[in-house]
């Protein structure tokens, strides 16, 4: 372990920034507001940078969302098979209304709705994620402006996009309670950002609005630990975990030069904002015909629950189809028809059904019209202003938009708008099959139970006679082959096989014959095979049509995240130190180093520890976003000596100098660094929350040569050091094993954890004198106001029995309270964000 030598000499420049206590005022500048022990030990953690509210990750799957005041839970995301129980990283969008989380079980990214605990996207990953870094760019440009102002010109073209009606089934879907107006919560703000995400497997990826990939980085050695994207879109700070040539894992710190994105901001940000409009469009139709589907299941349902059983008990061996027939032709029927009619189905119950199966077919038709339609529109519309784009070569070439790709994306869409037409045509047909089926059977069972049939019914054409038998032959079959559905006996086979998720062609194709449209179009040379022509396939489903469409359009998006990805180049690579041993059980997303982007310096900052150097040192490397450009004292250390004040009258024989080892650091804002600190065995190895001003340690004037062939622990002897003594920003953490801490200089919170990871205390750090004098005040900030009155009665006397049970015998909230939550979170809609 290196030594120390005191001020004077070579090895180290030491300055002492003597920050002495006031002894009028002994409580420090924050106070604790909230502690609570919880059952489950937390991964990772991360605070709203708009509201006082904190969003945690267990070791069970559990995303939970906790608000400042008391520490009381908001809501609780369980884990689910869909999506996955182990959660790797979270990150908030920069407006604090979506959250995104990672997860290593399912190789997925989920896009969560802050406000109603309710998932808006998921998307795969090809390998599991690590670290994730949400940022917005801040940087403005004359050509943004106009952007911003023009960005919702699509809304004086296109109508509204339809509310979804809730899910049908009861069964447990991810998107059962999903709507029109949560899925365009995806769009957010206009301004550009950015979602980072970084693995295991040498790649980096991002995605603009946490929607639309911009680029895949590869070649980043090692796993991801840490990310940064500067806010200028210059560089892209990485901390990378890399196996050394003995096989030992190294810390290292990577820039990437991202200069192509800052050069072309202006047109990143339409390219990607055009883009996020079409992602979200097609989660809007992928929604849209998951109720469809699930309409059609109902008619299924409804029929098979009065014929299956009628079928399964019948003693003759004639078919379902032929029984009905009989009647239809000679108004006889079998005892067992006559029973099933009279007895299980009744004229009551037939008339129930018919309305039910009409009402679902109605609901069928007027989705295909009011959003299928609607949302292809609203593609085509996005598309061609995509295309465009792609045409002025000028200023979109260099980021790969091709428009002989997004020609294809628009000829897919075309083809999915015709497919949803095709089926409407088949809808109205089986609606007319139906009624004149029902009514015929209505009329039958009147006169079977010899009851008045009203003259309006008692009228059957030949046309309506056909119409019954054509009903009866096309839904009425034992062929269980037909549609796969074993000991089902009807099905919708005209409408049905349109909304199969299979690659086989339609059973029952729509019948072309006599179509003077197309035999035109046969007949002529030049519009054959034209371009302007979409294609049909009337061979195929509609759920086929779609897939196709998702697939033209992903390759479509595919180019420029690749041609931007290339652009991408390595400007510095750092070996910093050797893992310690000692770390190594210990949860990777909460180590350091920690990164920042100081956004009005341009600066990238990295703070760490090398505790089997120096565990009394806190680390601090700089780096310009421009990677070109040159930065003084690109690294220095802090040597933290703490005189604490024991006495009333300040007498220096009550004093005693102690010093302490970090344990873990964040920045709270550009000039602050929040830490917690573990003292010497004299002390009890007590633990302190503390903040550091690092103004003073940029002062330095010597200079840190880094010798390029060895890593920073090698030559750890030649950093600069500066030595800090605390004033009264510091807090002791009594009673508590204080290991890692979140905080959030903007809402002036912090949040700190025990080395177990199960127990949390909530600090708010600025506070002002008068506020001191009720420090037992559980009151959050003034925006969180109104969320805390009309949850005070809400799970409060659960908190309170936690707290006093120490967490060691805690229940977790059912579905109940889950429900409240959400239902109290659904009434915070009107809550601006501040």
């Amino acid at each position: 372990m290196a030594s120390y030598n005191g001020p004077g000499t070579n090895t180290w420049v030491e300055l002492r920034v003597q920050l002495q206590f006031s002894q009028a005022k002994k409580m420090p500048a924050f106070r604790q507001v909230g502690e609570k022990q919880i059952p489950n030990p937390v991964l990772c953690m991360a605070w709203s940078p708009k509201r006082d509210l904190i969003a945690l990750a267990n070791t069970t799957g559990e995303l939970l969302l906790h608000r400042l005041a008391g520490f009381q839970r908001v809501w609780t995301l369980p884990p689910s098979e869909y999506t996955g129980k182990e959660i790797t990283a979270i990150a908030w969008r920069p407006d604090g209304k979506i959250l995104a989380f990672s997860l290593g079980d399912t190789k997925q990214v989920v896009l969560c709705d802050v406000e109603k605990a309710e998932i808006l996207h998921v998307f795969p990953m090809q390998s599991p994620v690590t670290c994730m870094h949400w940022m917005e760019v801040i940087e403005e440009s004359s050509a943004l402006s106009s952007f911003y102002n023009s960005e919702d010109e699509s809304k004086l073209f296109l109508p509204k996009l339809p509310t979804l009606p809730k899910s049908y089934s009861t069964t447990s879907k991810i998107f059962s309670e999903e709507k029109s107006d949560e899925i365009l919560k995806l769009l957010g703000e206009v301004r550009l950002n950015i979602l980072v995400l970084g693995g295991n497997a040498s790649f980096v990826e991002l995605y603009a609005y946490g929607m639309y990939k911009i680029a895949t980085l590869e070649g980043v050695l090692g796993t991801c630990r840490s990310l940064s994207l500067s806010s200028d879109l210059k560089s892209l700070s990485v901390i990378t975990e890399v196996r050394s040539a003995d096989d030992n894992p190294e810390i290292c710190y990577v820039q990437l030069d991202t200069g192509l994105l800052s050069d072309c901001l202006p047109e990143v940000t339409r390219m990607a904002r055009k883009f996020t409009h079409i992602s979200t469009l097609l989660q809007y139709l992928h929604l849209s015909l998951t109720c469809m589907c699930e309409a059609w299941e109902d008619i299924l349902m409804q029929m098979d629950l009065r014929l299956t059983k009628f079928v399964q008990e019948k003693n003759t061996s004639t078919q379902v189809q032929d029984e009905f027939l009989e009647l239809l032709l000679w108004g006889q029927s079998s005892p067992e028809l006559q029973a099933l009619l009279m007895n299980q189905l009744t004229v009551k119950g037939l008339k129930k059904l018919g309305q039910s199966i009409e009402s679902s077919y109605s609901s069928i038709q007027k989705l295909v019209i009011s959003h299928l339609q609607s949302g292809s529109e609203a593609l085509l519309y996005h598309l061609s202003e995509v295309k465009g784009m792609a045409l002025w070569k000028q200023k979109f070439e260099p980021l790969g938009l091709d428009a002989a790709a997004i020609e294809g994306a628009i000829t897919a869409v075309g083809s999915f708008s015709l497919k949803a037409n095709e089926l409407l045509q088949v809808i109205d047909k089986s609606m007319k099959n139906f009624k004149a089926f029902f009514r015929w059977l209505y009329v039958a069972m009147l006169r079977m139970c010899e009851e008045h049939v009203p003259p309006e019914l008692n009228k059957m054409t030949q046309k309506d006679i056909a119409f019954v038998a054509d009903f009866l032959s096309e839904h009425f079959s034992e062929n269980e082959e037909l549609f796969g559905r074993k000991g089902k006996y009807f099905n919708v086979e005209r409408v049905g096989q349109y909304l199969k998720d299979e690659d086989e062609d339609l059973v029952s194709p729509p019948n072309t014959k006599g179509n003077q449209w197309l035999k035109f179009l046969q007949d002529s040379t030049h519009l054959k095979g034209s371009p302007l022509l979409f294609p049909s396939y009337p061979q195929k489903s509609l759920h086929f049509v779609k897939r196709m469409m998702e697939n033209v359009i992903e390759n479509c998006l595919q180019k420029p995240a690749e041609v931007i990805g290339k652009s991408v180049k390595q400007a510095i690579f750092l070996p910093l130190y050797n893992v310690p041993e000692s770390s190594e059980n210990t949860p990777r997303l909460f180590e350091l180093p920690s990164l920042w982007n100081d956004k009005k310096a341009k600066m990238h900052y990295v703070v760490f520890c090398m505790p089997e150097i120096s565990p009394h040192k806190l680390y601090l490397l700089r780096r310009g976003t421009d990677p070109n450009r040159p930065i003084p004292n690109s690294v220095m250390s802090i040597n933290l000596t703490h005189q604490l004040d024991s006495g009333d009258d300040g007498n220096a024989a009550d004093q005693s100098h102690y010093v302490y080892s970090y344990l873990d650091a964040r920045f709270y804002d550009d000039e602050m660094l929040t830490v917690v600190l573990q003292g010497s065995e004299e002390l009890n190895a007590r633990r302190v929350l503390a903040q550091i001003p690092i103004s003073s340690s940029l002062s330095c004037e010597t200079e840190f040569n880094w010798e390029p062939n060895l890593r920073l622990d090698q030559q750890s002897s030649s950093i600069p050091s500066q030595s800090l003594v605390l004033g009264n920003q510091w807090r002791e953490l009594e009673n508590m094993k204080a290991q890692f801490v979140a905080v959030n200089g903007i809402r002036k919170v912090a949040c700190v954890l025990s080395t177990n990871l199960r127990h949390i205390r909530v600090f708010e750090m600025d506070v002002e004198d008068e506020d001191e004098e009720g420090a037992d005040s559980q009151n959050a900030s003034a925006d969180q106001e109104g969320l805390e009155a009309t949850m005070s009665s809400q799970g409060q006397g659960e908190e309170e029995n936690l707290e006093a049970e120490g967490g060691a015998g805690e229940q977790e909230e059912g579905e109940g309270v889950f429900q409240k939550s959400e239902e109290h979170l659904e009434s915070e809609e009107a809550l601006d964000f501040p």
